[in-house]
């Protein structure tokens, strides 16, 4: 064709495809909006809106908005996980806001189950999830803090409140007696190798909860204590969103012991030389206090060690990407500066999630992470306040602390010594989790998926207590540890439908391994203070340890769901561990399969006209699952290094320690659970209802033996545990106004946990406490019946007591108190506990209130076990003793030693206003003319008031008296603090 006839030919096209362009525009016209939650008024991401009856669609960016082209006539249809399918017709006059509603609980809520994730509806174990409100606005430091009294089944313990410190978890109670009830945690997908502490609450999309043993099968031999699933944001298709989320406030004491004030510390110190006999006429017992005393001097030892807390917390996170490359990118740093002084905590965090799509067969993506916690500085000493007298000597003339206040008294030092060491205490987090998705287009249905992880964490502990200190000679320590995992699986799904059948079969295949080192060098002995602990060779004497091992896991798993008319559900599980921990003469592989059945009765067609049920389902799974957690080596004979004389010099010599067991295997903990969800009145109340029955064999037991044998130590699978329980998660709409909206989320659990067999004789371990037809945790101590008073005569039953002392009851006749004479006073396990949310709405505002509670706890009360040790130490104030005046029956006297050991028990039960939080989302209109995406403005506080009978600083805290003279403080000498922040997440265009 020549040029010529070529030019023509375009020339004759050109106003074809102009006029073709021209129609389809003038058919089409673009419409936009905004898609928000009509109850918070927020932006809803990832919502899909499209044309109804034809592919023409698109999705809502991270501000909610969206932009479609769609004709004239067209009916916009939206849809979206966890909210109800709308129809809307558009408006193309002006940008729309288009509202859509919350189903509660929708049985279309994507839950994650272990290696995928499954429709609530399709779910026939028992999964919990944790409302993402939680995660968004509470000021917590660890995404523990968020699930306490939150769930049913899982009981979260905030045992100490020192900054930085992680709550201990436990799903459906204990289920071992010496290896780790902690449940298993994963994270995207990938067994995490690290603490709860390293992850930022912010980065957090949502948490699921394994309870069952059928559900935690797919873990195996890891699986036995329930499994904490945490799925991490990531991006979503459209513009770049950033985001701020911050919030700042301060920390106080939620309760406050006080120690005796001047006067009653006077009088406990002549009513302790009236009952002892002593014949002093000081009107104090120490040189110092006298010396005060007389000088009108005194020191609030509480007030000197109290500073105001202080918390902050700032995280910026970048989203956005198209439809091959989406990313998440955040940065987070928080600040944490404790109620008493030298408590700090710092976390800085880096996250980056991102995938791609290579081509319509291939998915490919990396997350990045790395995580540093500092917990440097020395600190003062709650306990040592408490225990001070109030005429002791803070300073010295040069300005310096008085090592020992009561001075000649040298058993109590000051509160304030910590603050004088150096001290250094700091981890590290870095952790590369990649996965590559093939989904071969020749068999649909089909994908493979391979996950590739390493983590890499170091820690560092180091510190120097010298002259300042009390230390007149200088300690030196130095710990560094590191931990190495790396984790590769292979996943194969596969899924088909016909018909009204549906099924879908996951097959796995990992290996992993762990690698632990640690040193640590102890150095005393320094001419002077200077180099502290950075040349510990300057010592003149020095001690190390270190220790090294390595374990592998071997994985096989296959999964198979079914499912026919929604109506009948079908899981079975099986999975194969190999460890490499264990006893050389066992089979290193277990097998633990499990099956699940569930019946959606609301599908069945004699329910569709009863009107009043939405929804109701029942399941039923019975499994089996494990528990590895033992330290590698047990299985061998170990012997400690001792120095000894040989020949006239010290010589490093070994002796007999721990015994191995070539035997040693996993416990096996087998489960059933029947459960019953429900949702009746158009939804407005639904929840579940759970009763479940556990039996563990085999448990990892480090008990006593024979001394003859050379050991008195050994790990062994021995004895049976139970748990049965029930639980109870109600979710009610009560008011579902235009302005004005209430909703309620209640839930209630009750586990008994008993000792089925120990040692197979059918005898209890009253040494450790351990009874069986008892839970594993008991108070087993003398029964008090009130206090010896003058005239009484204990001759027939504790002849040794005299008048102040304490009364207990004689339970073998035997006319004495003996040790025969202990009983179980109660369990350290809770009987039941439960926790109530009320949220209010109203227009912009929100109010959100958590009420916690724990009951049937009994614990020993270190607190009012005093020894007086002569008078010396002082004792919370208005807790009261015995003298012939007042006579109390509660309370001994100043001189009674407690030669018995008694651990003055108590009931620890406890209802806590946890969480209260009124949150704002600022109108559209005004964030249009802020040039902003949206932002929430929130106030929140926690541990607002507690209600309890506990006498001390808080009756679920750990707390320890610590040993007088203690210069660094313990953990778990801290108070449980009261928070109140303000905070704001914003959302930039």
């Amino acid at each position: 064709m020549g040029k010529n006839h070529l030019g023509n030919f375009f020339s004759m096209l050109l106003p074809l495809v102009l006029l073709t362009v021209f129609t389809a525009q003038a058919q089409n016209k673009t419409v936009t909006g905004t898609v928000v939650n009509n109850a918070s008024g927020e932006p809803v991401a990832g919502v899909s809106v499209k044309a109804k009856g034809s592919d023409r669609g698109t999705m809502t960016d991270a501000k909610g908005e969206f932009t479609l082209s769609v004709p004239e006539n067209a009916i916009l249809e939206l849809t979206s996980v966890g909210y109800k399918s709308l129809e809307v017709a558009p408006d193309f006059s002006k940008p729309m806001q288009i509202k859509i509603a919350v189903v509660n609980q929708t049985l279309d809520d994507v839950v994650v189950v272990g290696y995928g994730s499954r429709k609530r509806s399709d779910v026939t174990g028992s999964v919990a999830s944790v409302g993402k409100e939680r995660l968004s606005q509470l000021p917590v430091t660890n995404p523990l803090q968020a699930v306490q009294g939150a769930v049913a089944g899982v009981t979260i313990t905030q045992g100490s409140s020192v900054p930085g410190s992680t709550p201990k978890a436990q799903v459906r109670g204990a289920n071992s007696i010496s290896a780790s009830t902690d449940p298993f945690v994963v994270v995207d997908g990938v067994p995490f190798a690290g603490s709860f502490n390293d992850i930022n609450p912010a980065d957090i999309a949502s948490i699921d909860i394994l309870k069952d043993v059928s559900s935690v099968a797919v873990y195996g031999t890891r699986g036995a204590n329930g499994v904490i699933l945490v799925t991490t944001k990531r991006g979503r298709t459209g513009k770049a969103s950033i985001s701020y989320n911050a919030y700042t406030g301060v920390e106080g004491f939620a309760n406050t012991i006080k120690p005796m004030g001047p006067q009653e510390y006077v009088q406990r110190f002549n009513d302790w030389k009236a009952q002892s006999g002593s014949t002093s006429t000081n009107v104090l017992p120490n040189t110092f206090e006298q010396a005060n005393y007389a000088a009108g001097i005194t020191t609030d030892w509480m007030e000197k060690i109290k500073q105001q807390g202080n918390i902050q917390n700032h995280t910026l996170s970048v989203s956005g990407g198209n439809k091959d490359v989406k990313y998440y990118v955040s940065g987070d740093y928080l600040k944490q500066n404790g109620v008493i002084k030298g408590y700090q905590f710092q976390r800085a965090s880096i996250r980056s999630n991102v995938d791609a799509t290579i081509t319509d067969y291939l998915n490919v993506g990396v997350n990045l992470f790395f995580n540093s916690n500092n917990s440097d500085g020395g600190r003062a000493s709650l306990t040592a306040a408490s225990q001070l007298s109030p005429y002791g000597t803070y300073l010295r003339s040069n300005g310096d602390y008085e090592v020992f206040p009561m001075f000649p008294e040298l058993l109590y030092t000051n509160a304030m010594l910590g603050l004088t060491t150096q001290r250094q205490e700091r981890s590290t987090n870095m952790n590369i989790n990649t996965y590559a998705e093939l989904k071969p287009t020749f068999i649909k249905g089909l994908k493979f998926r391979v996950n590739a992880a390493y983590t890499y964490l170091p820690t560092v502990f180091r510190r120097y207590e010298g002259r300042a200190a009390g230390n007149l000679i200088g300690l030196a320590q130095v710990d560094n540890a590191e931990t190495k995992n790396w984790i590769v699986e292979n996943i194969l799904t596969y899924e088909k439908s016909w018909g009204k059948h549906k099924a879908d079969a996951t097959a796995l295949y990992s290996a992993q391994e762990n690698r632990f080192f640690s040193s640590s060098v102890i150095g005393t002995g320094f001419i002077n203070d200077i180099l502290q602990f950075n040349n510990i060779s300057s010592a003149s004497n020095i001690s190390g340890t270190s220790l090294a091992y390595k374990t592998n896991l071997l994985s096989q798993m296959f999964r198979l769901n079914y499912s026919y008319d929604s109506r009948y559900l079908f899981t079975a599980t099986a999975r194969r561990d190999g460890f490499s921990a264990f006893g050389s003469n066992t089979n290193k592989y277990g097998l633990f399969p499990s099956f699940a059945l569930a019946w959606n009765l609301s599908n069945e067609n004699f329910m569709k006209n009863v009107e009043v049920v939405n929804n109701l389902k029942l399941r039923f799974s019975y499994g089996l699952s494990g528990n590895q957690s033992v330290n590698p080596g047990q299985t061998q004979s170990t012997f400690a290094t001792v120095r000894m004389p040989y020949n006239g010099l010290s010589t490093v010599g070994v002796l007999a320690n721990v015994l191995g067991n070539n035997d040693l295997t996993w416990e096996s903990t087998y489960g059933s659970n029947l459960g019953l969800d429900f949702a009746i009145f158009d939804n407005k109340i639904s929840g579940s209802v759970e009763y479940y029955n556990t039996k563990t064999k085999d448990l990892l037991l480090f008990r006593s033996i024979p001394v003859i044998t050379g050991f008195n130590k050994v790990w062994d699978n021995l004895g049976k545990l139970a748990n049965t329980g029930i639980e109870i998660s109600l979710r009610t709409q009560n008011v579902n106004g235009k302005n004005f909206k209430w909703e309620t989320s209640l839930n209630f659990s009750s586990n008994r946990n008993r000792i089925v067999q120990l040692y197979g004789d059918g005898k209890d371990d009253v040494g450790n406490q351990w009874f069986i037809g008892h839970p594993l945790g008991v108070v087993f101590d003398y029964k008090l019946t009130g206090i010896w008073q003058k005239g009484e005569s204990p001759a027939n039953q504790d002849p040794i007591a005299k008048p102040g002392d304490l009364k207990f009851k004689d339970l073998n006749g035997s006319k004495t108190i003996t040790a025969d004479d202990r009983m179980i006073l109660g369990q350290t396990a809770p009987k039941w506990i439960g926790g109530i949310t009320n949220t209010f709405h109203y227009k912009n505002f929100h109010l959100n209130i958590f009420i916690q509670t724990v009951n049937g706890v009994t614990k020993n009360n270190p607190l009012l076990d005093f020894r007086d040790l002569a008078g010396r130490q002082n004792l919370p104030a208005g807790l009261g003793y015995w003298t012939e005046g007042n006579a109390s029956n509660t309370r001994p006297s100043l001189t009674y030693n407690n030669s018995r050991l008694y651990g003055y028990n108590g009931d620890a039960s406890f209802t806590r206003l946890k969480d209260v939080t009124l949150s704002f989302v600022v109108p559209k209109n005004i964030s249009d003319r802020l040039k902003i995406g949206g932002a929430t403005l929130y106030a929140s506080g926690r541990n607002l008031i507690t209600w309890t009978n506990w006498f001390g600083w808080d009756p679920e805290e750990d707390y320890n008296r610590a040993p007088a003279g203690t210069a660094v403080n313990t953990n778990n000498s801290y108070p449980l603090v009261r928070t109140i922040v303000f905070g704001a997440n914003i959302t930039l265009r």
